[in-house]
């Protein structure tokens, strides 16, 4: 194949030359960077986001989601608070982090509304709390640990970044934390933020 022929972005949009970056990622504050980049635009590629940018609801919380991911929280996803016309959705952010700052984080559930649900490395759960409804259709729930706890899941991680990132995060903490009052934005990521730099 000439240089011409190979192709620079993969069939989902993603430029090849950015996830060439992510190989090299091996620490949570290194993915923390690498995302905390992809929301600010400077990189189209993101594991797991099978499209080069993020949805248009997340563009005004991106800036601080960025802080979120170069202050210790690799987020995995997140979603502003809607409501209105037949849908509504609660705030939430979903992320990789250390013991002590899921400590911290958990910590928010004993002084504010916020809930945190912290899932220990390796741990597997399914709990359902309703985050996203369509009309009276619950379509999205938080609760089900995204550690890779299986094979299965470390390679799908390990394909999409490399071995050494996909085998810390099975060992990471996987938290997710919800504002329960629905469609609110200008509580939880503040909170999740002091929470994370010590200054709530």
């Amino acid at each position: 194949m000439k240089p011409e022929e190979i192709p620079a972005r993969d069939q989902y949009g993603r430029l090849l030359e950015d996830r060439g970056v992510w190989r090299q990622a091996t620490t949570l504050e290194g993915a923390g960077e690498l995302t905390a980049r992809w929301l600010e635009g400077g990189s189209s590629y993101q594991p797991g986001h099978f499209a080069p940018g993020y949805d248009d609801e997340t563009n005004p919380i991106a800036a601080t989601l960025a802080e979120l991911n170069r202050n210790g929280l690799f987020t995995r996803e997140s979603q502003p608070g809607i409501l209105g016309g037949a849908g509504a959705q609660r705030q939430y952010v979903t992320g990789f982090c250390s013991g002590a700052a899921a400590g911290e984080l958990l910590a928010l559930s004993t002084r504010t509304e916020l809930v945190t649900i912290a899932h220990a490395p390796g741990e597997a759960s399914s709990a359902a709390i309703p985050v996203t409804l369509d009309g009276t259709e619950v379509v999205t729930v938080l609760g089900s640990s995204e550690n890779p706890v299986n094979e299965e899941q470390i390679k799908a991680w390990a394909d999409e970044t490399n071995d050494s990132l996909a085998l810390l995060l099975a060992d990471s903490w996987y938290v997710e934390i919800l504002d329960p009052v629905w469609g609110r934005n200008d509580v939880l990521l503040p909170a999740v933020l002091g929470a994370l730099t010590g200054q709530d």
